[in-house]
């Protein structure tokens, strides 16, 4: 642990931002891990219920997706069945509404990753050229024997230092935004899938068809 911090205040005054950036990119990964995973293992059980439930009673599949409010997939399916016999086109439109809300809440904390992906490669930059500006003004004020390289040590070890916790933080942030968008464009599909299969439901099992169109046909005849 000592060495840890030994070489941790080795890297210099810009350790402490990228230290920053390393808690501020845990705790986003580890919020959204917790969402993505809650909502992989759970929501094949919810979708199975609520699609099951909706061929015999739509209000009991609501209240399925009401109870499971704290899952992206139970906020989805409980808008649509929140409605009193609609249209075939407002109960699409309700699914498409519902649909978008979700994504948007999906997209949380790319914002945050993104950033630090940006930021922390400027920072290693930035310690890394600290680093060097310290080893040449040591070489500059001190007389160098070839023999001594303790001027020179700490200036390279503080630009090496800082540049590779830089582009650590940065690898880290970086390969989790990949995980989260495959598991974004995955449930988008998955979506899009499950809204089709309540919509035939809707429509094969609970729309009513106006009867206006035949009523206006016969009175021709």
């Amino acid at each position: 642990m000592t060495q840890a911090y030994d070489i941790f205040l080795a890297g210099g005054l810009v350790m402490w931002p990228l230290l920053g950036l390393f808690i501020v990119t845990s705790v986003c990964i580890l919020e959204r891990s917790w969402f993505w995973f809650r909502l992989i293992i759970q929501e094949k059980q919810v979708v199975r219920e609520v699609l099951t439930t909706a061929k015999v009673d739509l209000k009991e599949a609501e209240e399925i997706a009401e109870s499971s409010q704290t899952l992206a997939i139970g906020r989805f399916l409980v808008e649509p069945l929140r409605l009193k016999k609609p249209s075939p086109e407002t109960f699409h439109l309700a699914i498409k509404a519902a649909c978008d809300k979700e994504f948007v809440e999906m997209r949380k904390g790319d914002i945050v990753l993104k950033s630090v992906a940006a930021i922390a490669p400027l920072l290693g930059i930035l310690g890394t050229a600290e680093g060097l500006i310290n080893t040449f003004t040591n070489l500059k004020t001190n007389s160098f024997n070839l023999t001594d390289f303790s001027k020179v040590t700490p200036g390279l070890a503080q630009a090496l230092i800082s540049s590779t916790t830089a582009i650590a933080i940065t690898v880290f942030a970086f390969l989790f935004i990949r995980i989260f968008l495959y598991l974004r464009v995955r449930q988008i599909d998955l979506f899009s899938q499950i809204g089709n299969d309540l919509e035939l439901i809707y429509l094969q099992f609970w729309h009513e068809p106006s009867t206006q169109t035949d009523t206006q046909t016969n009175s021709e005849q």
